[in-house]
């Protein structure tokens, strides 16, 4: 829950059609109704026909019910699910790089890595880019360590999720 304007995050998953302007036709429809996506996530599925999408949206339920209907009226949509945050697994991946010209600030920052179960990509004599996978909190937190190194920038894929045991995006999907 959002305590700054008390609307709760919802995420979505979506099959959909693997074919070009299936994304555009998506956003598109978020933007005639005035919804606003937080995080749009896309790839394929096993099957190369179809691509898998989680949606973020901020709102209450009357807001999710209205997303989803809506996404379900469009025709390059299969399914549209809505994922409970707790029956759940969410993830996103942050490649953050940061400043590291001193030695004993490249030793702590290696520490911060590794509690972190990050892992650093890349070195050059003046920075550090550093990738870091889980939840968006766990991200967050990793950011707030490295703020006082100076972060150079941040590259933030967005959350992708999928339910917890047997349930699947794709259940019933007509093949």
């Amino acid at each position: 829950m959002d305590t700054n304007n008390n609307q709760e995050l919802h995420h979505i998953t979506a099959i959909v059609e693997n074919r070009p302007g299936v994304m555009q036709r998506v956003a598109s429809m978020f933007s005639r109704r005035g919804f606003n996506m937080d995080n749009l996530s896309v790839g394929p599925t096993d099957d190369p026909k179809y691509s898998r999408m989680t949606i973020t949206v901020k709102g209450d339920p009357s807001i999710l019910e209205q997303v989803v209907k809506q996404l379900n009226k469009l025709i390059p949509i299969i399914k549209v699910r809505e994922l409970p945050l707790f029956e759940s697994i969410e993830r996103e991946l942050g490649l953050i790089k940061v400043k590291a010209q001193k030695p004993e600030a490249r030793n702590e920052i290696t520490q911060y890595v590794e509690v972190y179960h990050g892992t650093i990509v890349d070195v050059t004599q003046d920075s550090m880019i550093i990738e870091v996978t889980g939840d968006p909190e766990k991200l967050n937190s990793f950011v707030k360590l490295m703020a006082p190194y100076g972060i150079r920038e941040i590259a933030r894929t967005g959350v992708t999720a999928m339910h917890r045991g047997q349930k699947a995006a794709s259940d019933s999907v007509k093949q």
